[in-house]
């Protein structure tokens, strides 16, 4: 994800199961700004569509107590980009110590936590399994980082993501404290960015940050797409101060194409 001196450098670079039928796949809707979908926070003019599942039969959305069974870890498994896998000129691998934007990273306030974590407890619906996956240049040990998640929920928990992730690019826009056990990073602005035409719904981010001693001007970008009950979230970053200009393109495709995929299996 997303020289000396910046924030995240303590991170360690964000240190073949077949899905069942239940994998719910989704619709394309169009994109609006830095925003898409229909179940969000987006002044009370959004309307939550049903979902198709594989067989094609129309489920309630997000999915809810008669739509499919969350997603397992060994469903998301199948569903994620392998260790070694190549996208274009990037490279997909295992976090070896474990996932990135854990539980430690917080925000204040806490409305804004979605912004920096999307780990358990960062909204009132917790995962009920996971994926992490990490796309880099291997040979570039200063270049983009993405860091891939793969979440599923229970009931409408992946829509209340969403709908939490808007409330908090709305309240946070002009700025907010990410803490962390042995740093404080600054953002000083959180501006909608273009969002995939892909999913059910997604939300994308620019982020503007200010180094740990408070000198240079960094940019992240987040981009989460939903699926049913499932999020797929990627966060970009890079060390140093270019502006990326957001998550690459080909990394979200080959992601939602492949867990696309795997719901027909």
């Amino acid at each position: 994800m997303f020289g000396s001196g910046r924030r995240r450098t303590r991170r360690t670079r964000r240190g073949a199961v077949a899905l069942a039928a239940g994998l719910v796949l989704v619709g394309v809707t169009a994109c609006s700004g830095g925003e898409r979908g229909d179940g969000g926070d987006d002044g009370g003019k959004g309307v939550s569509k049903g979902v198709s599942e594989p067989g094609g039969s129309s489920a309630p959305a997000a999915g809810a107590a008669t739509g499919p069974a969350p997603l397992t870890e060994e469903q998301l498994t199948a569903a994620s980009l392998t260790d070694g896998e190549r996208i274009g000129r990037y490279t997909a691998s295992e976090y070896a110590l474990g996932a990135p934007l854990g539980e430690e990273y917080t925000a204040e306030p806490a409305v804004c936590q979605p912004l920096v974590s999307l780990a358990r407890g960062a909204t009132a619906f917790d995962p009920i399994a996971e994926v992490h996956r990490k796309v880099d240049i291997p040979d570039e040990m200063l270049g983009l980082t993405v860091s891939v998640q793969l979440r599923s929920y229970g009931a409408q928990g992946a829509a209340g993501v969403l709908k939490a992730l808007r409330t908090a690019g709305r309240d946070c826009a002009g700025g907010f404290t990410e803490d962390r056990a042995l740093a404080r990073a600054k953002y000083l602005k959180a501006e909608p960015a273009e969002a995939p035409d892909v999913g059910d719904e997604a939300a994308a981010y620019r982020f503007t940050i200010l180094d740990v001693k408070g000198e240079l001007k960094l940019y992240e970008y987040l981009t989460v797409v939903r699926s049913g009950s499932t999020t797929l979230s990627f966060r970009a970053e890079i060390t140093g101060t270019e502006d990326v200009g957001g998550v690459p393109e080909e990394i979200v495709q080959a992601q939602w194409q492949k867990f696309r995929a795997a719901g027909k299996t």
